[in-house]
């Protein structure tokens, strides 16, 4: 059973990196365009250009989104997202109270883990990283190890 569930294991983890960077992506997307009903607390709106902190995440999230979907630059993107949503959750949701059911925190957590994750295990199957390496490989230069690590 061990060495089937190892098998997929690339599989799975590009599948979780799609997923995660698209709703990452489409919280940018929302806060800075105004689609999918518009950025929290706007009514449909978006945040305002350059205001601190709010419309530089959303910069973030739309970027490193968009990056971490596609598989390319994943473990930076994630890195950067990952930090991102714990700067969100220390500094704006436990200000309410210490767990995140209480303060609202459980997207920025969860974003947050789900990102850091990725920094480690890297894009997985499906990814522009690997399609690349597998072209520097092709022209004669030598990729490295692009394997994520399994216990």
């Amino acid at each position: 059973m061990s060495a089937r569930l190892n098998s997929a294991q690339p599989y799975v983890i590009g599948l979780f990196r799609i997923v995660f960077g698209l709703l990452f992506a489409v919280h940018g997307a929302a806060s800075l365009f105004g689609v999918l009903g518009g950025a929290a607390g706007t009514d449909g709106g978006t945040i305002a250009t350059g205001t601190w902190p709010g419309w530089y995440a959303a910069v973030i999230q739309l970027v490193a989104g968009a990056l971490v979907t596609l598989g390319l630059g994943t473990r930076g993107a994630a890195l950067i997202a990952s930090g991102s949503m714990a700067y969100a959750y220390f500094d704006v949701h436990q200000q309410a109270a210490l767990w995140p059911i209480q303060n609202g925190g459980e997207l920025s957590a969860l974003f947050c883990w789900a990102f850091f994750l990725l920094v480690f295990t890297g894009s997985g199957a499906f990814g522009l990283d690997r399609l690349l390496v597998r072209r520097a490989a092709e022209d004669g230069e030598r990729a490295p190890e692009q394997s994520p690590v399994a216990a």
